[in-house]
């Protein structure tokens, strides 16, 4: 019997992976069955649980690879050799979070992960990585924007990459829930906020 190739396994789970994409967001995670996602797929269910053992797998397999999409997205733009500034990346990076989600873009996923891994153990554990991770390269961007003499000496680099971590979700959830936020507003609103007179000077 011949061997099935990497890329043909490939292949397979990346077929299961969007169909069960466009079931959780036409019918939401809750309302979509494995059976949909058979159904979808055109696969029996015991070719799609040679790949996932659970609805749950899907949900986090997903959800990582757009995380990881965005995760290297941001790093090319953090790391490149032309320190760009910040209201440019945030630009550039709603840019991309728009342009995945779309009426069956992965992104739109994210809020139903967010509530799942409330109560799933397995994808808290996969998401809080994966947030770690952002922050750590926000974290890198900072530190190069200190050594250039852009920062303050002695900015709090932990404290400053969590809050440009947080602004994301934010957006992410206007865009879909209201969808009057653009990338351009968030170039705009940073600019707008960037005044040392708005925060408490320290004493």
């Amino acid at each position: 019997m011949p061997r099935v190739s990497e890329e043909h396994l490939e292949r397979r789970r990346h077929q299961i992976l969007d169909a069960a994409r466009r079931c959780f967001v036409r019918k939401g995670v809750h309302e979509t069955s494995m059976q949909d996602i058979f159904a979808e797929s055109g696969l029996s269910a015991g070719a799609v649980y040679r790949y996932f053992k659970s609805k749950n797998e899907i949900v986090a397999a997903n959800l990582m690879a757009v995380v990881g999409d965005l995760q290297a997205f941001l790093t090319d733009l953090t790391t490149g050799d032309r320190l760009l500034p910040l209201d440019e990346i945030l630009e550039l990076l709603a840019d991309r979070l728009t342009g995945l989600s779309g009426e069956d873009g992965p992104v739109r996923l994210a809020p139903q992960a967010w509530a799942l891994a409330m109560h799933d153990a397995d994808l808290a554990d996969h998401l809080t990585g994966s947030f770690a991770r952002l922050r750590e390269i926000w974290g890198g961007y900072l530190r190069r924007l200190a050594d250039d003499g852009r920062l303050p000496a002695g900015t709090d680099i932990e404290a400053a990459s969590k809050t440009l971590f947080a602004i994301m979700p934010g957006y992410l959830l206007q865009r879909l829930l209201m969808d009057d936020v653009t990338p351009q507003d968030l170039k705009l609103g940073m600019r707008a906020l960037a005044n040392g007179a708005l925060v408490a000077q320290p004493a």
